[in-house]
């Protein structure tokens, strides 16, 4: 069964000043319009909504609140739940007045001193809280989309869809913002290991998330060798300039990468326009393999509207097919019952990659929803009076809460079966009724 996406990236809510407010939001107006009257014209059923990076400018709690209120519209305006969102962080998110002195001189440790110290500092739970800080508010955004930040330097949302009986596409997120700060060049950042290492399905191919495109990173030869074997898309953001580019250098397994332009540029000119595509992944039986369909969209002066854009699929075409090895992997395996021949493959399964978990962040829709009204729509006084009230905090806690611990307490109050009195707690503090 085909799904499909709606594609937006550096949407940077809370950028405008003066008359870019009525411009950037005119965009956005028409950006709903086109995107529900597309669906329509093609007859597609949207499974979510995909963002790579910087939701917002400043990494301000309330300029992920209007992203949020604006999100919620454009899932109503395609058809899909509210809750359907994935997001990575970009270096907008990050909130630059949490980032310390300390924070500082972690940073310009690691750029000296590289991977090694990057990997100490996340092994150390303060140094780790430190560096994640700045992180805060959109942790809260995230969190409310079941899209976790592992807080040990690991991926940054994990989701999967099945497209038919033993195919399906892992979409996954990597965090490309613990290094940025406000002056990051190409070449500052890190993945780490943590991240770089993907896992090897059978049957499963895997859709990469990434705010930043690989020559950003410090260990951008070994990052671009484990995606270039293991993944076979690879969606980016940050440059603003969009470009589909497919790569068939591998015999078995392509790699597409599309790297999106913005949908709400700082400036638009004639280089960064606003942009968003629409994206469907399919199963191409005969083939057996991963067919994507991309649907790109761009505005026009001309029309002061979106458009298709004709150009940006002229050398790939709008509809690929990717050659798939892992899909090719459940086919021998079902029926020769014979390991996978890996000699063509530069990353092959080692006791090493064996240690990743994949953890899986989907969760009944009840819930979902519940987890979308507590992280994103409350402020943290508000959750921390809710947990209190409910007579839901550990035995442990001493008045620090930390991000993570709220999450256990809300998945704890699901086990218990007392989903129905958050809800209400959550209807009483956004309702201001407490007396």
């Amino acid at each position: 069964m085909a799904v499909s996406f709606i594609h937006l990236s550096d949407i940077h809510f809370g950028q405008e000043k003066g008359g870019e407010l009525e411009t950037h939001d005119d965009v956005k107006e028409r950006l709903l319009v086109d995107a529900a009257s597309e669906v329509k014209k093609h007859g597609l059923s949207i499974d979510g909504i995909i963002v790579t990076g910087d939701v917002a400018f400043a990494g301000k709690a309330s300029e992920f609140r209007e992203a949020g209120y604006w999100l919620d519209r454009l899932a109503k305006a395609v058809g899909c739940a509210d809750t359907a969102v994935q997001v990575v962080p970009g270096n907008h998110d990050i909130d630059r007045e949490e980032i310390s002195a300390g924070c500082k001189l972690m940073l310009d440790s690691i750029l000296q001193h590289g991977e090694p110290t990057f990997d100490k500092f996340l092994n150390n739970p303060v140094d780790c809280e430190t560096l994640y800080r700045k992180l805060s508010a959109y942790l809260d955004f995230a969190e409310g989309y079941n899209c976790f930040l592992d807080k040990k330097g690991g991926i940054a949302s994990n989701k999967s869809f099945e497209l038919a009986h033993g195919r399906s596409i892992r979409i996954m997120g990597l965090n490309s913002s613990l290094m940025c700060w406000a002056d990051e060049k190409e070449g500052d950042l890190f993945l780490g290991a943590r991240q770089r290492v993907l896992p090897i399905t059978s049957g499963e191919e895997l859709v990469i998330l990434c705010h930043h495109p690989l020559h950003w990173f410090n260990d951008e030869k070994t990052a671009r060798s484990y995606i270039r074997n293991r993944a076979r898309v690879l969606m980016t953001g940050h440059e603003h300039k969009p470009s589909v580019t497919l790569d068939k250098s591998k015999p078995g397994r392509d790699l597409l990468t599309i790297a999106s332009g913005a949908a709400i540029p700082p400036h638009a000119a004639e280089d960064y326009g606003y942009t968003y595509n629409i994206l469907t992944f399919d199963w191409d039986r005969e083939k057996n393999a991963l067919k994507v369909s991309i649907i790109p969209r761009t505005w026009t002066d001309e029309e002061m509207d979106f458009v298709a854009d004709d150009d940006l699929l002229k050398e790939t075409g709008s509809a690929l097919i990717l050659a798939s090895a892992n899909f090719r992997a459940a086919e021998e395996h079902a029926q020769a019952k014979v390991p996978e021949d890996t000699d063509e493959v530069d990353y092959p399964e080692t006791e090493a990659d064996r240690i990743v978990i994949v953890e899986e962040t989907t969760v009944p829709e009840r819930f979902a929803v519940v987890l979308l009204r507590f992280f994103r729509d409350l402020s943290p006084s508000q959750r921390m009076r809710i947990l209190v009230r409910m007579e839901a905090l550990p035995p442990t806690w001493k008045g620090v809460m930390t991000h993570g611990m709220e999450r256990n307490v809300v998945d704890k109050l699901m086990r218990e079966g007392r989903l129905a009195h958050l809800e209400a707690e959550i209807d009483r503090e956004q309702s201001g009724d407490l007396q």
